[in-house]
Order: C-alpha cells, then structure tokens, then sequence
C-alpha cells in the first residue's frame, strides 16, 4: 500500500504542536507495518539546511496565482523518504512557519498553504509528475485540507486519483479566508455553496476537507464525540455529525525512543518503572537548576504548555497564595499569552523558593521537567489529544487533568484503585483545580498507594504501533 503525507510541518525540523510529532513519528510507524509512506512538506529553510544536498527531481506547475515550484526528494536517517515542495517565494522564510514577527498570520498564508494543498492532490494523481503514484493520500489540518477539494472541483475531473484522508488535529484552526480568494488559489467559482468550500461567507480549507475527504479521523475518540456538539464543534458539528460514519477518534503515539526515563539523555539520572526509587535524584536535581529551595514538604507540580485559556493556565494564578501555603514547589515552562506570561512571571518573584517560571521553551529542560516533577498539571478548557499527559505517565508523572478530549481518554482517576494513574477533575474552576491538587498531595503523602499509581502508568504501551495500526485499517477500508 502506497501512502502520501502531506504537512506543514514534521519534528524535529519545523514543530509549534502535536501535528509536527504526528507527522515526524506516524509514517514511520506505518512503515514499521509495511506501509510505503512518503511526506510531502514546503521546504522552510530548517529543511533546507537539513537536507542541503537534496536536488529538485520534477517541476509543479503554477495555479491560478500561486507560482510554480519545484519538488526536492530526500530520505531522513531512518530511510522515509521526503517530497520537498521549494518555492522561495511563498516558502523561505524564518521563524514560525504561519506567523510573522508580530505574531499576526503571515499575509500570503492562503497561496502558500493553497500550493501545499494543491500540490498534494496533484501527486495524488494519475497525472502526477512522479513515477511513484499513491493510492492513498493523507492530510493533516486545515493546512492541506484544501487538497480533496482539488480533486473534487479541479485535478480528478480529468484524472483517477487516490483515496483521501482528512486528520483533524484542532478543529479550532480553520484556515478562513475571504471569497476573493477562489481565482487566486485556482478554485472554479460553482464551489463556492454550502456543500463546497464556503463556510458563513469565507472559503473555509479545513471545512472543504471536512465536506470531501473520503474518511476522517480526529486525534482521541473524546474529541471525536465533543466536536459533533454546538459546545465544541466551532461551528463545524453540523457537518461532523452528517460524516460522522466516516469520523473516526484514534488516540496518537508518542516517541518512545525520545521520551524514554531509562535513557533519556537529557536526564541527569536514569530510572524505569522498576527503579522508581532514582526518580528522587532527578526531582532534586530539577529544584537545585530551577533555583528551588532543595527541601519541601509538599510535592514539585510542573507544567509545560503553551500559557493560554484553552490549556486552562489562567486557573492557576488565582490559586497561587493557598498553592504556596499547602505547601507545594511549581516548575513552569511555556509562553503564550502576554498577560498570562506576566502573571506567571510575578508569581516566580513573589515565591522565588517555590516556583520557578521560565518564559520560552528548552527541550532538555521540558524533559527534566517531565522526569524531576511529582505531579503534572494539564486543566485544558479543551484538549483534542495532548501528548505531555502521555510523556508524564511515561515518566512516573501522575497528571492533575481536566476531563476532556485526549485526557479523559488516556488518563483514570486514582478513585479507580485497579486502574487509576492520576487526577480528573470536570469543571474548568480555580476551585475545582485546587481541589484536585490537595487530594493529589494527600496520596503523594501515602507513598505506596502513590507509587502504585506511579508505576501503572508507566508500564502502558504509549507507542504508535496501535495507532498506527488503526490508521492502516482506515487504509484498508478505503482501498476494499
């Protein structure tokens, strides 16, 4: 089975979220089962440099005002091969690759990710300029979800093309642009109605995916009920529930290799589930570099997110003065909002001995975080998978978490005393958090049950060999 992937992005060269450790990880599991998965992704300049003695193997023609390109191949070190799309003039630039240095959306983000998208179909095609033909092609947010819509309304008019896939990653980003946008991105005007790209009076990418893939699937099976729902669907759940025979909620994989406790080598001390005790070592290594006081009575909390209202972050400071007085230590790694990252950073002045707030991101540091915390913090509003909870477990890490999407499919409550590996809480509150949080310190305080706790989570298959597995089948169907 032959099988194109097409995204913005892919760990470790180009990642702002889980799409770029999807990306970086799935295909290899795919191929692990016998999948031949190739990526098509624009060459930033970070893939350029990775890639440098990459040569342009065909040319992709130019589309309504989209400009042509060319397509690089490379093959990364464990031997997927890659379909660079180059087009300096939409693709080579620095940073993020949707923002600009203000933070705003970069202006042309329509005709750069309209020629991914494009690009994408055209390979999915019998006309495609390659030798290589897939037989399914897979998308990835509203970034390339535009792609079936080519097919539908432009390339398989006049071609066979391959069966398409449409993953929805966060439905909250739309990829909405005005309607003066159809010639420029080579779009035939009678797709502009309700069945085709148009969406309350924007071209919609991620809802022409939505409305033309021939299966979709979302990153947890929570996720996939809540946003068939007015609550959750972002306007969308209409249109989810009409597809909801072909919505499937698969939960993703993590790197098991990377986010290993027995031989991460961002660690200072290694340990497993069976030498939990070394753990310890690594909490007190985590408070001597983050400037904590070394000794505490109550646990270390960490958090490493993106400091916005959706990761529920702004619960947090309200609870600040009865967190510091339980007592208990916060790690805090992220950015985000400008005034949750000023609340955070006052927070750090105030109890310089018990939280530690670092503005930015450091892998390394993300990982000792991971290893050296007692208990996790994630109270997301909403959450379509997430993958520190899975890292957390992974490290012996019991997550404080809110119900939601991904969370409340992959971690059970300690009430659970058979399955239980953290803490779930419902209502998105500064009380409700607090509350989770003092009954976490109380059985972090009876250290049997709290390793017990431990120890389950981190004995649980976090890979990306089942996932993988359902994607495949999803294949299998579409192609039988």
């Amino acid at each position: 089975m032959k099988v194109l992937f097409a995204a913005s992005e892919m760990a470790p060269w180009v990642k702002t979220g889980g799409l770029g450790d999807v990306a970086g990880a799935l295909p290899l599991a795919l191929r692990a089962q016998g999948v031949d998965v190739r990526v098509l992704l624009p060459l930033y300049p970070a893939l350029r440099a990775a890639f440098a003695s990459s040569e342009a193997v065909v040319r992709i023609p130019a589309v309504g005002h989209m400009p042509a390109g060319s397509l690089h191949l490379a093959t990364t070190a464990d031997g997927l091969p890659l379909y660079l799309l180059e087009c300096n003039a939409l693709f080579d630039r620095p940073g993020n690759p949707y923002l600009g240095p203000d933070g705003r959306d970069l202006p042309d983000n329509a005709l750069r990710f309209g020629m991914l998208a494009h690009a994408a179909a055209l390979l999915a095609t019998d006309a495609s300029p390659l030798s290589w033909h897939p037989e399914v092609l897979h998308c990835h947010d509203w970034q390339t979800a535009l792609a079936p819509a080519y097919l539908r309304y432009r390339l398989g008019l006049v071609s066979g093309h391959a069966r398409t896939v449409l993953t929805v990653h966060n439905l909250a980003f739309q990829g909405l642009f005005g309607r003066d946008m159809l010639e420029p991105l080579g779009l035939p005007a009678d797709c502009w109605h309700l069945h085709g790209v148009e969406y309350h009076g924007y071209l919609s990418f991620l809802k022409a995916g939505l409305q033309h893939a021939d299966a979709l699937t979302t990153v947890s099976p929570t996720y996939a009920r809540e946003i068939q729902t007015a609550a959750e669907g972002m306007g969308l759940d209409g249109l989810l529930r009409y597809r909801a025979a072909d919505l499937t909620g698969i939960i993703n994989g993590i790197d098991t290799v990377q986010w290993d406790p027995a031989t991460d080598v961002h660690l200072p001390v290694h340990f497993d589930h069976k030498r939990l005790k070394h753990k310890k070592a690594a909490t007190q290594a985590l408070r001597r570099e983050l400037g904590l006081a070394t000794e505490c009575s109550g646990p270390l909390l960490g958090v490493v997110s993106r400091l916005t209202q959706q990761k529920g972050l702004d619960l947090l400071p309200p609870i600040a003065d009865r967190l510091a007085a339980l007592p208990v230590q916060l790690a805090v790694l992220g950015s985000g909002d400008q005034a949750l990252e000023a609340a955070y950073a006052e927070l750090g002045r105030q109890y310089p001995a018990q939280f530690s707030v670092q503005i930015g991101f450091d892998e390394g540091l993300a990982h000792r975080i991971e290893a050296g915390v007692d208990l996790f913090l994630m109270p997301s509003r909403f959450e379509p998978c997430g993958l520190n909870q899975l890292y957390s477990l992974r490290y012996g890490t019991p997550p404080i978490v809110r119900a939601t999407g991904g969370l409340a499919d992959t971690v059970i409550d300690a009430a659970d005393a058979a399955r239980g590996t953290g803490f779930v809480f419902t209502n998105a509150s500064p009380e409700a958090l607090l509350a989770t949080i003092e009954r976490a310190c109380g059985l972090w305080r009876n250290s049997p049950q709290f390793h017990v706790l431990q120890q389950r989570g981190m004995r649980a298959d976090y890979s990306w060999r089942q996932p993988a597995q359902a994607i495949a089948a999803i294949y299998q169907r579409l192609l039988h």
